[in-house]
């Protein structure tokens, strides 16, 4: 088992995801020393990323775990928006990804879904559905008195985004994922002032985004080798 997934993974992904989880356990240990489930949730977040760059159904299932341990951390700092987004949106839409994906496998191989390609029109409505999903979290989210309320609403808008695109299999789910981790930097940065060892959160994050990057990556390689 342990020499498949060697052979599966590149040389490149083997490092990526061995760096990452480096750089999580080191910030636990200088910053954090006792919150293991937001370890936890670090190091199923950054494996499932590692599956999902390759296509893999895996990382969808990875993702529900890791959406409902992140939804309990959000909700110690008063990040509602974030429980509500990844508990109420992505948790779910993570499970209609992993059907999706598993009813679309490239050339029947479950291990690697086929790469979809969404039109004009559908981008036009997806844009229009993120604007009302945003503006009913903001009220939402207002109502709770969640900290940090802007950069929390823009988290909804891009968590919106990424697990339509998810679902829909677009290359450019991984890119709305970065677009989402930069905010969620920002977020953590904000709510390490007041206890440092979310510091440990921001750093996973920063790892999260590294995997988001290479995950866009390999999915225009995905589609490139899928068309040919």
């Amino acid at each position: 088992m342990r020499r498949k997934l060697l052979q599966y993974f590149s040389r490149a992904e083997r490092l990526l995801w061995g760096l990452s989880v480096v750089f999580i356990v080191g910030s636990f240990c200088a910053f954090d020393r006792e919150n293991y489930l937001t370890l936890a949730a670090s190091l199923i977040g950054v494996t499932s990323l590692i599956f999902n760059a390759k296509g893999n159904p895996i990382g969808q299932v990875l993702m529900v775990l890791f959406s409902l341990l992140y939804g309990i951390i959000s909700y110690t700092f008063a990040y509602y928006g974030e429980m509500i987004t990844y508990l109420g949106m992505t948790m779910p839409m993570a499970v209609f990804a992993l059907i999706s994906w598993l009813k679309n496998p490239y050339n029947g191989r479950r291990s690697e879904v086929k790469v979809n390609t969404i039109g004009k029109k559908e981008i036009v409505l997806m844009c229009l559905a993120a604007v009302v999903a945003t503006g009913v979290f903001y009220w939402i989210l207002k109502m709770f008195h969640t900290a940090n309320l802007l950069p929390s609403t823009l988290s909804v808008t891009t968590s919106f985004l990424a697990v339509y695109l998810t679902f829909r299999r677009s290359a450019y789910f991984a890119l709305a994922y970065a677009s989402n981790d930069i905010v969620l930097i920002a977020l953590w940065v904000l709510a390490s002032l007041a206890d440092t060892r979310y510091l440990s959160v921001v750093v996973c994050f920063v790892a999260f985004l590294m995997n988001d990057l290479y995950g866009f990556i390999n999915w225009r390689r995905m589609k490139e080798r899928q068309r040919a």
